[in-house]
This record gives C-alpha cells, sequence and structure tokens, in this order.
C-alpha cells in the first residue's frame, strides 16, 4: 500500500512541476517535454525495460534522498536512465550508464536526446565487468539491472565505492526465503546483500518486477 501511494505521490509531482526547472548545471530542464517523450513511449520499452511503476520508484528515491552521484548497470534503450536522470536534473547530479549491446546503446543515446536529459547522462558503451572495477566512484545511488548471475560481483565491485546513506537498487530480485525460486542470481544476490551487517536490504513493497533495495548505514 506505501509504495502504491509513493506511486500516486510521484503522479502528483510530476503534475505540479510540469514546465521548465533549472538544474543546478545551469541547464534548463522541460519537465514538460520529459513527460511528453515518456507519454509518448509508454507501452512502447522492450529490451528489457523496467516497467513504469519501477522507473518512478528510482525518480522518487533519487529526489527524496538527495542523491548526486548515480551509476546504472545495464541501460538498454534508456528507459530507468530516463527516470533516473529526471530527478538527478533537479537534485543537480548525473548519472553514469553502462550498455554492452551497440543497437541498444545507439538507441538510448536517441532517447535521452530526445527527453531533453543527454546532458545529464554519462553514456557508456563498454562491458560492465571491466569498466564497473575500473570506475572510481564515489556514488550515493546505484541501479544494477543487466546479467544476473553478476549481480554478486556488481556489488562486491560497487560497495566500496558507495557512500554511507547511498543506496544500490537491484532489478528483478526474488527472496529465496519466500518459497519462489530466485532468477538466476539474483536470488544468491538478495541472501548476499542481506546477510551483510553494513546494509539494511529489503524488497520494495508492489515493485512489478521485484526491486532490491540496499541501503548503506551511516
Amino acid at each position: 500500500m506505501r509504495a502504491k501511494l509513493q506511486y500516486v505521490a510521484a503522479g502528483i509531482l510530476l503534475a505540479l512541476t510540469a514546465g521548465p526547472c533549472l538544474a543546478q548545471s545551469g541547464t534548463r530542464v522541460s519537465d514538460e517535454r520529459v513527460s511528453t517523450f515518456l507519454e509518448k513511449m509508454r507501452g512502447q520499452w522492450r529490451d528489457m525495460n523496467v516497467p513504469e511503476a519501477d522507473g518512478r520508484a528510482l525518480y522518487d528515491l533519487i529526489l527524496k534522498n538527495k542523491y548526486k552521484r548515480a551509476l546504472e548497470i545495464g541501460t538498454s534503450t534508456g528507459h530507468s536512465a530516463v527516470w533516473m536522470a529526471w530527478a538527478l536534473s533537479k537534485t543537480g547530479g548525473k548519472l553514469i550508464t553502462i550498455e554492452l549491446d551497440e543497437r541498444r546503446y545507439k538507441q538510448a543515446l536517441a532517447n535521452f536526446q530526445e527527453a531533453g536529459l543527454a546532458e545529464f547522462i554519462d553514456a557508456r558503451l563498454a562491458d560492465a565487468h571491466t569498466l564497473v572495477e575500473e570506475l572510481a566512484g564515489p556514488f550515493d545511488f546505484v541501479f544494477i539491472d543487466a546479467d544476473k548471475d553478476w549481480y554478486t560481483n556488481y556489488a562486491k565491485a560497487v560497495i566500496p565505492k558507495l557512500q554511507a546513506g547511498g543506496c544500490i537498487a537491484a532489478h528483478n530480485v526474488r527472496d529465496p526465503r519466500a518459497g519462489r525460486r530466485g532468477m538466476g542470481g539474483t536470488g544468491e544476490y538478495y541472501q548476499f546483500m542481506r546477510a551483510r551487517g553494513d546494509f539494511d536490504t529489503s524488497l520494495a513493497p508492489d515493485s512489478p518486477a521485484g526491486l532490491a533495495l540496499s541501503y548503506k548505514k551511516r
């Protein structure tokens, strides 16, 4: 019920903020332009993009916590990145997003331009297995939505670069204790994060695709 209320609140926020907002970078972002783009694309996202409800949840998380240094592992064609970059345009932040497939990467770039958010997104065409290790950080928000069997490895790579109070969100996660098999390695990932004493980890209620949230303790 709480998650449903959050999504309703997000819808109200989008309506109230329809119009240009001046981000800290000095770039004027048109909320109306982003909203129009998302409305145009509703029901058209393919290639394993997140559902709209989870995109809104990511937007809310960034705004609520005022995150500024975000990393996405697995861009696809950019649905989740648009939601995150939109929120980051309001907090004065920026998103680094990584995609391995060149076709999806190029479509994501076009989507970022059309939405008017390209300046807030550093899109990388690269193998995340290597690049995540190389990125210096620090980050305060990380979204994992790539190859499921590598989730735990991604977490191990980003945890030392995550600031206290930061969050790792992971998509398509199932809790093996609930009697349902995890999707690939995401069950293993969830158990790994739950066992860490330096994180508070839970599944977001009512997430349509299993959104796990892990907050690094201060």
